[in-house]
């Protein structure tokens, strides 16, 4: 017989927030059926498919004359950011829509993980371009991501890649490419920055096509020697030689232990050699682990993963909300310091308590109200259709939450007449913040 707590938490891991269908359609198929489902999904993914990217258009600066006036540059950043709005806005909307969850989720992981912000970068074009590389590459091997990363446009204009020449390398790039992407502080050297520094030069970026382009006379093509190796290594070379490395193995695998798993408990030991290279590989070795089964409770919900998985089991698209509740929506998740596109440093966003000041408690409640307000039909009379004494399993049962402790079902039963007071109250309990 199958452990409806076991796949429930498979699924609270592995996607955006499960709902009580997806967890009913576990339990009947089992934890290894389910993990091959949510590891190797087939078919179209129709969600997705009935999400499609906005279309941007160009960058409004494009279009402009050699010389605009003041009145026409403000006038084309307020179309930038628009831009930008429009595609966080789809983004958020595509991770409810999205069927192949953990596909999703990867990307926002492999967002946080390469953190790279449109304040900076100025263009919702080159941010879509960077999310499509990691839906494209984000479940395979680390190298062919590694290399198109140090090729990625908005990456490269992030982390100022665009002013590294071989008449003044900039080492930027180069250095949170070995400490923050690949290998980890105290897995390289300073030299090993300044020569990565010279290997990553010569690329800049065109607006106009939104691409990048290598100019081989800002390159510099002499010999440099990193991590012990000496070649006249390019970015290509460059990106193979890291994600070749034993400690780029360790690090992601640490990295995706600390998303997935727990952020309380150190990775086991065994969890990179466990694996066939793949981030896949890497996701199953933890899922399998003995280890994943003791995380219950270990791991703060990101805003946008709590929000996101709310909607799911709600039954509400952002995409579908009045313009007045999606700017109130962008407006909470900024108070709860996380907006997607928009990580706050080349470090990415944090993680476990800090998500649980008094401020983001402030702008979760809010959030709360407006999704309970905003709820379908459905689940509202599916609460009030339960005996009162009842609601609170019913509504653990929806927000897909194992059990409540004591206190929080006596909180929960003094609102059980109200159904979406009901549902607020269930989506900022400890019980369903902290997975």
């Amino acid at each position: 017989m199958v452990d409806r707590d076991a796949v429930a938490h498979l699924l609270r891991r592995a996607t955006l927030g499960p709902t009580a269908a997806e967890v009913d359609a576990a339990e009947r198929d089992g934890v290894a059926a389910t993990l091959d489902r949510l590891l190797a999904p087939t078919g179209r993914d129709a969600g997705a498919a009935a999400t499609p990217a906005p279309r941007l258009g160009a960058d409004p600066f494009a279009g402009l004359d050699k010389k605009p006036s003041r009145e026409q540059r403000q006038q084309a950043q307020r179309e930038r950011a628009a831009q930008a709005r429009r595609l966080a806005d789809w983004w958020l909307d595509r991770m409810v829509a999205a069927d192949h969850q953990l596909t999703e989720k990867l990307v926002f992981f492999w967002h946080g993980h390469w953190a790279t912000s449109v304040r900076k970068v100025k263009s919702a074009q080159l941010m879509l371009g960077q999310l499509d590389t990691f839906r494209a590459q984000g479940r395979g091997r680390f190298e062919p991501l590694v290399r198109a990363m140090v090729r990625d446009p908005a990456l490269i204009l992030w982390l100022d890649g665009q002013k590294n020449t071989r008449a003044a390398p900039n080492e930027n790039l180069a250095r949170e490419l070995m400490e923050l992407f690949t290998l980890g502080i105290g897995n390289y050297t300073e030299a090993d920055v300044k020569a990565g520094a010279r290997a990553l030069t010569g690329w800049q970026v065109d607006r106009d096509t939104a691409k990048a382009r290598f100019v081989p006379r800002r390159h510099d093509p002499g010999e440099k020697t990193i991590l012990g190796q000496t070649a006249a290594f390019d970015a290509d070379s460059y990106a193979r030689l890291l994600a070749a490395r034993p400690e780029a193995g360790a690090f992601v695998a640490a990295r995706l232990w600390f998303r997935f798993g727990s952020e309380d408990t150190a990775p086991p030991d065994s969890l990179a050699a466990a694996t066939d290279g793949t981030t896949t590989g890497t996701l199953r070795a933890i899922f399998t682990s003995p280890a994943f089964a003791q995380t219950r409770g270990q791991l703060v919900k990101q805003p946008v993963e709590w929000i996101v998985g709310a909607m799911r089991q709600l039954g509400v698209r952002p995409g579908r909300l009045a313009e007045k509740e999606r700017r109130e929506l962008s407006n909470r998740l900024a108070g709860m310091d996380q907006v997607p596109l928009r990580p706050p440093s080349v470090g990415g966003w944090p993680a476990g308590e800090a998500w649980l000041t008094t401020s983001s408690l402030q702008a979760r409640m809010r959030l709360a109200t407006l999704l309970a307000g905003a709820a379908a039909p459905a689940v509202l009379q599916g609460l009030s259709a339960a005996p009162r004494a009842g609601r609170p399993d019913a509504l653990a049962r929806l927000l897909v939450v194992d059990r409540w402790t004591a206190r929080t079902r006596t909180a929960l039963t003094a609102l059980a007449d109200n159904p979406e007071r009901l549902l607020a109250g269930g989506l900022i309990s400890p019980e369903y913040t902290v997975c």
